[in-house]
């Protein structure tokens, strides 16, 4: 089956489900409709790519592929009532948590995941073209049609278990949402001063531009990295008051500290 003449229906509307469902609209995928929970998000994103919409899992439309974009929690309950009368078609969702073994009862054959390894927001849309796919398929036909849907997207496409892309996603917590944490708390610090996060942007870009020539291990700088106690001992000072910071201070600087030993 092409992909060119795919017809889709996508169940969500939230971060990933609207970057998604743009760029499978941007690459020649028919989007026939939107669903969500709630009818401004369903409207809202059907808006964006000119497709029916509703609120309603047990009406939706007939279509080649269903792409469940939902929570991680609440594909096992919503699978059931979305493939019923379409037991024929290609499912996918798109977790990097979630085994693709949560098909299983459900009454599909031709079943998978599609999961793109990247940070999402409804009101950033990001270019797939770089976004790594990882590709995972219950039988021949889901392994074409989402390979296929995947090629379009991406010029990153691999496959991977759900055991690996399980890994896949926790070291993308560390990458992703841990980092992000330690930005909001590093803004806390400076809007204290009155001073706006924007300061750090330099230093961020410059972080992330670096591990894209070298290995992390290779790119630590700092105190810790350096093993300076004098100003390590400063900053824990100034941190007295701050009981959460300074604890998530000490796990790091020894996680530096002892990493030095291992690189």
């Amino acid at each position: 089956m092409s992909s060119e003449c795919l017809s889709v229906v996508i169940l969500g509307a939230g971060n990933l489900a609207t970057n998604l469902a743009v760029a499978m609209a941007a690459a020649g995928l028919e989007i026939r409709q939107v669903w969500s929970r709630t009818q401004s998000s369903a409207a809202r994103l059907a808006g964006m790519l000119g497709c029916r919409w509703t609120t309603d899992v047990t009406g939706l439309d007939d279509a080649a592929l269903y792409v469940v974009c939902v929570s991680d929690s609440a594909i096992a309950s919503l699978l059931p009532q979305a493939v019923k009368g379409h037991e024929g078609a290609v499912f996918c969702h798109t977790a990097g948590s979630v085994p693709m073994s949560v098909f299983e009862g459900c009454g599909v054959r031709d079943c998978g995941v599609l999961y793109p390894m990247q940070t999402f927001t409804r009101s950033r849309i990001v270019d797939f073209g770089d976004i790594p796919l990882f590709v995972e398929h219950s039988s021949p036909r889901a392994a074409s049609v989402l390979s296929d849907v995947a090629r379009r997207l991406s010029r990153r496409v691999m496959e991977a278990n759900s055991e690996t892309r399980g890994l896949l996603h926790l070291a993308s917590v560390f990458a992703c949402n841990f980092s992000n944490r330690l930005y909001a708390l590093a803004g806390q610090l400076l809007a204290g001063r009155g001073i706006p996060f924007d300061v750090l942007l330099p230093l961020i870009d410059e972080t992330v531009a670096k591990v894209h020539a070298i290995p992390p291990a290779q790119a630590q700088t700092g105190p810790a990295a350096r093993g300076d106690a004098n100003v390590i001992d400063k900053h824990r000072s100034l941190l007295s008051g701050e009981k959460e910071m300074l604890h998530i201070y000490e796990v790091m600087t020894k996680s530096i500290m002892d990493g030095r030993d291992k690189f």
